[in-house]
Formats: structure tokens, sequence, C-alpha cells
């Protein structure tokens, strides 16, 4: 059986301060059978790792760069987060592809580096609105993980979680019906049991991301092939804690 995940992403909010006094609250209240871990800004994750020491909680970054150090300003290394006590990281999210211009490339390039550094990858795929009303969706899907996933063995992609977040869901208040979100799920773990076989596709977590609620959560999470949610916006609510437990 593969463990139940909680993944909140914090994305740009909460001053260090903050972070840690809203991590230290939540962080006994999520304590259940999931796994859970508070993906947060860069200049919090120091604090955040206090807050949430002796809680189960994990703490994740949202980005990093490919290159173990160098000349990138404003940039951020694997090692620098692993340093900060930084677990997992959030690669390829449909905002760093849509505002930052990433591409399948550099989410292959930052899944491998993290994995070299002992990190544990979501990596993000999923479709706009204009895709999936086109029918293409599960190939695309299918495409950006292809690309994204090129040269992994089995044991490193068996490291590795997949969130797929619909990006006409995020942030929107839309959410794709459970049936449409288990069909791509369902679409992946098939991708990945054709790339790393049967044995590896099982082990492999799979995350529904796109306006995740406390109302939505337990049917999301009661699909065959999800095994917990990448949650935005509800991650920095008390609702957190009733998503964590569903």
């Amino acid at each position: 059986m593969r463990k139940k995940l909680a993944a909140g992403n914090w994305k740009m909010n909460l001053t260090p301060n903050e972070a840690r006094d809203f991590a230290a609250k939540l962080a006994p209240k999520t304590k259940g059978d999931s796994d859970v871990v508070f993906c947060v800004p860069f200049v919090s994750i120091s604090d955040v790792v206090k807050a949430v020491e002796g809680s189960g909680v994990s703490v994740g970054a949202q980005n990093m760069h490919f290159e173990e150090k160098g000349a990138f300003t404003g940039e951020i290394s694997a090692s620098q987060l692993v340093g900060a006590g930084a677990k997992y990281i959030i690669i390829g999210h449909s905002e760093r592809r849509q505002y930052f211009l990433e591409t399948d490339e550099i989410v292959n390039k930052k899944l491998i580096k993290a994995l070299e550094h002992g990190l544990i990858p979501i990596v993000c795929v999923g479709e706009t609105l204009k895709e999936r009303e086109d029918g293409i969706t599960i190939e695309l899907v299918r495409m950006q993980l292809k690309r994204g996933l090129l040269r992994l063995t089995p044991e490193d992609a068996a490291k590795t979680v997949i969130a797929y977040e619909p990006v006409w869901a995020i942030g929107t208040g839309k959410t794709a019906t459970s049936e449409q979100a288990e069909e791509v799920c369902g679409a992946i773990r098939t991708l990945l049991e054709e790339l790393y076989g049967k044995n590896t596709a099982e082990q492999i977590r799979i995350l529904y991301g796109g306006s995740v609620t406390a109302d939505n959560a337990s049917e999301l999470f009661a699909q065959k092939n999800i095994d917990g949610g990448l949650v935005g916006g509800a991650s920095l609510k008390d609702d957190f804690e009733v998503i964590a437990k569903a």
C-alpha cells in the first residue's frame, strides 16, 4: 500500500515569522496516517524546520536550480536546500512553467539534480482548459512525463512523486471531478508501468492538485490511483488539517 501524502504549497505567502508561527500551530493538528509536508518560501525553510520538529511533518521548497553552484543570481541550489533542512522539492509547477517559461527539459535537469542530493521531488504535470477542450489531456500529460523523467532509473523513479494539476483548476475554485482526476492519474500510472515496470509503477505516489478543499479531499483521495494532494490555497488555512487526515 502506498502511503498517502498531503503536500501544502504555500507559494509566495507569509513572512518567516508568520510561517514559523503558522507551522507550529498547524503541524500537531495534521498528525495521522499520512505523510505531511509544508513547501514554503526559501526564506522560511529553516524557521519552519525548527517549528515542526518532532511533529512528523516534513518541509519542502517550491523551486531550485539544476546547477550545483555558480553565477546564478537569485537562484538556490539543491545542496543549499538540504543544508537548510528541506526534504522535498516541487519541480515544474504550472506557475513556474507559465510565468517563468520552464520547459520539460529544465524540469528533467532539476529532477536529476534533486535526486542526486536525496531530495524527494514532486514533479508537476497538467493541461490548460483549452488543451482539455481540445481532447489532448492524456497525450499532453504523457509527453510531459516522458520528457520530464528522461534518463531516470527505476530506482530513482520509485523515489519520485508525481502531481497531476489541471492548470484550469488551480486557484480558480474549479476542481476536476473525482472521475476526471482518476482518469488522468490512472493514465499516469499506466505510463509509469510502460517505462519502469509494474512493480515500480505501483510504488510511485501520484497526487492531485487543483483547488483541493476540506469538502472534496476525501472523495478525491479515495480514488484508486490518487495517493494524496498537492494543496495550494487551502494549505494556508486550518482546513489543511482535514485534508491531511483525509
